[in-house]
């Protein structure tokens, strides 16, 4: 499986640093240093204790158990990597001269959904490119589009340009899975032109003091529809475990839209802005400080469901067809038999 980073969102990064005259710079120092910061800054630890049973507490003594003041540099990136995989977030980075500590099981454990070969397939080699787009018209007249990576930015003559040449499909495709992230300002883009009037699509909340459930009242989201050319008919959207943090936030986006519907495998989440901070060493620490709600607001960390399930088929894998590919175009073509 190809290994990379998922992307963050696009949002400004809140910054801080670690008082060195708390901490020392010993083993002992930095993995209470650690600790302490996700304690008082990450977002999701109550959300987390509820969800998947989270004690923070009981984490600090497990793994403070692992700590020797003679330890070497090595291992003690182990212990403060493993601590951070409690938290199950692909949003948490530990960097150091030598590593990058992550958590990738978010999408590791699930199936994937998707086939790059089953992808070029139905892409074929004449397909157009717009920025970071790929798109075109199937032979049953649907309209296909592939984004995949909102890393790629789009501008909007590109959009302005793809919608245009789409415009006399019976239907709309977006396949985003795959996607992991990037930024939030490509995601965006494209939502608004799914929109014809100013929509709530979620809420943020904002951390407002170092207790576990000190935020600010959930701050509504907007979207404003697009000045440019708006897509005007139904639309499925392709999801699976791989979508994650801007690609997570575009599927919300895509819940409160009219004609849209989403199909495949709920989303691999990613939801917190990221916050930063350095130990009493020198490295670097990133993880989640400002969650994300969608429009009911509910939390979106750990994914969000599609509006109808679909899973790869492997009868339909053999014989070179992507069975949620498939089942999209038979949605659009006959959305109320299907």
């Amino acid at each position: 499986m190809k290994r990379f980073l998922p992307l963050i969102l696009g949002l400004l990064v809140c910054a801080a640093c670690v008082n060195e005259d708390t901490f020392d710079d010993t083993p002992e120092g930095n993995f209470e240093a650690l600790w302490r910061l996700i304690d008082e800054h990450y977002c999701f630890l109550d959300y987390k204790a509820e969800a998947i049973g989270l004690d923070w507490n009981e984490v600090h003594q497990r793994y403070r158990q692992r700590i020797d003041p003679k330890m070497s540099k090595m291992q003690l990136q182990e212990v403060l990597t493993d601590m951070l995989g409690e938290l199950r977030d692909g949003h948490v980075n530990l960097y150091t001269s030598a590593d990058v500590s992550r958590y990738w099981a978010w999408h590791e454990d699930y199936p994937r959904q998707w086939s790059q070969e089953l992808r070029d397939r139905y892409l074929g080699t004449d397909y157009k490119i717009a920025a970071g787009i790929l798109y075109r018209i199937l032979e049953d007249n649907i309209g296909l589009i592939v984004y995949e990576s909102f890393a790629s930015a789009v501008g909007e003559g590109n959009l302005d340009d793809v919608m245009f040449s789409l415009r006399s499909c019976d239907g709309l495709i977006i396949d985003v899975r795959g996607n992991t992230g990037g930024q939030l300002t490509n995601a965006e883009r494209l939502s608004q032109r799914l929109l014809n009037e100013r929509t709530l699509v979620g809420y943020t909340q904002y951390k407002t003091g170092s207790g576990h459930s000190d935020f600010s009242q959930p701050r509504p989201e907007y979207l404003e529809p697009s000045k440019g050319v708006r897509w005007q008919k139904r639309v499925v959207v392709l999801q699976n475990r791989e979508c994650y943090s801007a690609c997570n936030t575009f599927i919300r986006n895509a819940h409160a839209c009219p004609r849209v519907v989403t199909l495949g495998d709920p989303s691999g989440g990613g939801s917190g802005m990221p916050f930063s901070s350095e130990l009493p060493n020198g490295w670097a620490v990133r993880f989640s400080a400002s969650p994300s709600l969608d429009k009911d607001m509910q939390h979106i960390e750990f994914g969000i469901a599609p509006d109808i399930p679909c899973t790869l088929d492997s009868t339909d894998v053999a014989r070179g067809r992507d069975t949620l590919l498939e089942r999209a175009r038979q949605l659009l073509h006959n959305p109320e038999g299907s």
